[in-house]
């Protein structure tokens, strides 16, 4: 069992970047996020081998549903049994599961059905996972460090984004399906040592939380906690509309613009290296700079350039142009959503990280991507163009939400 400081005890005074703490937990999150990437890339893989392609859509697309469905309720159990549990716990799961189907691999071919079984249950871990990692700095941490932190959060997932890809296309060469489950596997089951040696701050319990009641009733507390706290609310609805407004065009619309343009998938894959450069000179200035001055302000502003270059993106004649509108769109974009994470996580009461966490969680990885089919429909009849310049208008919305209200106008960082 591993150490828990006291409640009076402060974290290391040295930077997030410096502290082995924070790098253990950075080490497991980042092993978990390129065994994701590895994992898709063998589902996809032998999905496509298995089935049609109506039949490799509905698997790729299948997990999503478990995840919206019960990712509030992984926000409640990380409150109830702490983070770091509900994290080891959901991790071995899909560690567990993963192997288990490379095995089963080893003796049959893969089914349609086995995969959608496999993706149900991954979705149902990733729910649990989801809400417990994002509220997990809190307790490793400083809250002057939380910053940094998202951009130390933010290099990792970009980089497993780059190398797990690639890593699963070799294991899927070179042993096929097995080899790349088997990878993915591997990647969950080396997180969780690195998990067990964090040692975690004892938050003190706000006054104001509710006692323990049913599951149903620790929701509802902390919907109440978010619509009652004066930034909390600003911050959700803020995330809310604006990633309505990002997900379509950047994910959808993308591939839809570059078929339009023919730019075809090399030039594709040049705006969203673009994309993906951007976001992560983001997050290594906050990982690096520690604090911005001004967060409120600066989230705001910085969304709003976004927007203006998310609608600049369909109008742009060349790829190159368009890569370097991409660079300024994950640039804006990423930093806006690094400084609300770490507004969020500095501002919300101990009790309720794991169902605040749950519920921008929702907004990000569940009910945003509901806006492809309204993307591809709203293209179809209207072109790309507008399409794009609505979608900016709806981020810029979200924005200008935020500077109008005041006390996120204003919210700043712990020094």
């Amino acid at each position: 069992m591993t150490a828990t400081l006291p409640a009076s005890a402060e974290a290391p005074a040295r930077p997030a970047h410096r502290d082995g703490n924070v790098l253990r937990w950075l080490g497991a999150y980042s092993a978990s996020t390129v065994g994701d990437s590895v994992y898709y890339m063998a589902l996809a893989w032998a999905a496509a081998r298995s089935g049609s392609a109506s039949q490799t859509g509905l698997v790729l697309a299948v997990g999503s549903i478990p995840r919206a469905v019960l990712l509030l309720g992984g926000g409640v159990l990380a409150d109830r049994f702490g983070p770091r549990r509900v994290v080891v716990a959901s991790d071995t799961a899909r560690c567990l599961v993963i192997l288990g189907l490379a095995g089963v691999l080893l003796l049959t071919s893969p089914t349609v059905w086995m995969l959608i079984a496999v993706a149900l249950v991954f979705g149902a871990a990733d729910a649990l996972f989801l809400p417990a990692v994002g509220a997990l700095p809190p307790r490793i941490t400083a809250a002057s460090q939380l910053a940094r932190v998202q951009g130390m959060r933010g290099l990792a997932t970009r980089t497993a984004t780059v190398v797990g890809a690639p890593l699963g296309g070799v294991a899927v060469a070179l042993g096929g399906p097995v080899l790349a489950f088997a990878a993915a596997g591997v990647l969950f089951a080396a997180a969780l040592p690195l998990l067990l040696t964090v040692r975690m701050r004892a938050l003190p319990a706000p006054e104001t939380a509710a006692p323990p009641g049913t599951a149903w009733r620790d929701l509802a507390d902390g919907l109440r906690h978010i619509r009652r706290h004066p930034l909390l609310g600003p911050l959700v609805l803020v995330v809310a509309v604006t990633e309505l407004g990002f997900v379509g065009p950047l994910n959808l619309g993308l591939i839809l613009l570059s078929d339009e343009r023919g730019w075809g998938a090399s030039g594709m894959g040049w705006v969203v290296a673009g994309f993906g450069a951007g976001a992560g000179a983001s997050a290594l200035l906050l990982a690096v700079r520690g604090r911005i001055p001004r967060a409120g302000l600066v989230m705001c502003l910085t969304v709003l350039a976004g927007s203006f270059a998310i609608a600049a993106l369909a109008y742009v004649p060349s790829v190159p142009l368009a890569a370097t509108v991409a660079v300024l769109i994950g640039l804006f974009v990423g930093l806006g959503g690094s400084l609300c994470g770490a507004l969020t996580q500095t501002v919300t009461d101990p009790a309720y990280l794991g169902r605040v966490t749950s519920v921008s969680t929702l907004f990000t990885h569940a009910l945003a991507p509901l806006s492809y089919p309204v993307t591809g429909a709203a293209v179809a009849l209207w072109g790309t163009g507008p399409v794009f310049v609505a979608s900016a208008a709806l981020c810029a919305a979200g924005a200008a939400t935020g500077l109008v209200l005041a006390p996120l106008r204003r919210a700043e960082l712990p020094r």
